[in-house]
């Protein structure tokens, strides 16, 4: 009985100590969250206060109202949103289709060329910017939303395998039954497969979003056209106005850039961990 005890008090001590320590780092990393956010709230003037105001007083949302009224910000934030959502579909549906072949097709090599497929995860994609400036010069596509989104409908490494290692852990009994009965390789898709992809489509979706929504790179090299920006190059671009003085104006602007990641993830988190947890079940 003693011993028991000392067992449930041993366990009880440890799962304290881990809720403090994970407790103590969710603050840590929480509290440039919310500096940020307190200090787009604050009147420039208490901006510099030392010792700071960790609650802005009195609060204000000059920022806001000059970010959203005087900048463009609706603007930016409708480029962001479109190059997001296309390039987020043609991710999901390249790396999709090519996952379900890799994954149920029988052919020779397929191993070999999934391989060859993997191996492209270990070139930087600082080396290829070069080459792939100069076909989109080539093209005349520079100043345009096509380099930011056309590549995403030639899939991604990274997501085929993920999505590959969720559909090995699917039955291949339905597979083979689907076929038994007629179905067409885009029906077993469609009808079989996407209904039991909900998670990890979920988390390739969430991450496709959270990319191309804080890409910075791209537009920088890209977009010309300052009416073409994203959120993300409009932010940088804040800080070389004569109005970027206002830091207020930069915290404002993050907020607002950071709030739908936030609520992107909290409401789909449930679906992002399952899919991620389920991709690693099987090698």
């Amino acid at each position: 009985m003693q011993k028991s005890l000392g067992i449930r008090a041993q366990r009880i001590v440890t799962h304290t100590l881990i809720h403090l320590v994970l407790s103590a780092g969710a603050i840590l990393v929480m509290v440039p969250l919310y500096w940020m956010i307190s200090n787009s709230f604050k009147q420039m003037v208490h901006y510099y206060d030392w010792p700071p105001q960790w609650f802005p007083n009195p609060i204000t949302l000059e920022a806001y109202h000059r970010l959203l009224v005087v900048y463009p910000w609706l603007r930016f934030l409708r480029n962001t949103l479109l190059i997001t959502a296309v390039a987020s579909m043609g991710t999901l549906l390249s790396c999709t289709i090519v996952a379900y072949g890799f994954t149920f097709f029988r052919a020779p090599g397929r191993d070999f060329l999934f391989v060859l497929l993997l191996s492209t995860m270990m070139l930087p994609g600082v080396v290829t910017l070069v080459p792939h400036f100069i076909l989109f010069r080539m093209l005349h596509w520079v100043d345009t939303y096509y380099p930011l989104t056309v590549p995403s409908f030639f899939g991604s490494a990274f997501y085929i395998f993920l999505l590959r290692q969720f559909f090995k852990t699917l039955p291949p009994e339905l597979y083979d039954a689907a076929t038994i009965d007629g179905c067409s390789e885009f029906g077993i898709l469609w009808r079989i497969v996407l209904p039991l992809c909900g998670p990890v489509l979920a988390a390739v979706a969430i991450f496709q979003f959270q990319a191309h929504w804080n890409e910075f790179m791209g537009p920088l090299i890209y977009l010309n056209s300052f009416k073409k920006s994203t959120l993300a190059l409009a932010l940088y671009t804040l800080r070389g106005e004569p109005q970027g003085a206002y830091p207020t104006w930069l915290m404002a602007g993050g907020t607002l850039m950071t709030l739908p990641v936030l609520l992107a993830f909290a409401l789909f988190q449930r679906y992002f961990i399952q899919g991620v947890a389920l991709t690693g079940i099987k090698g």
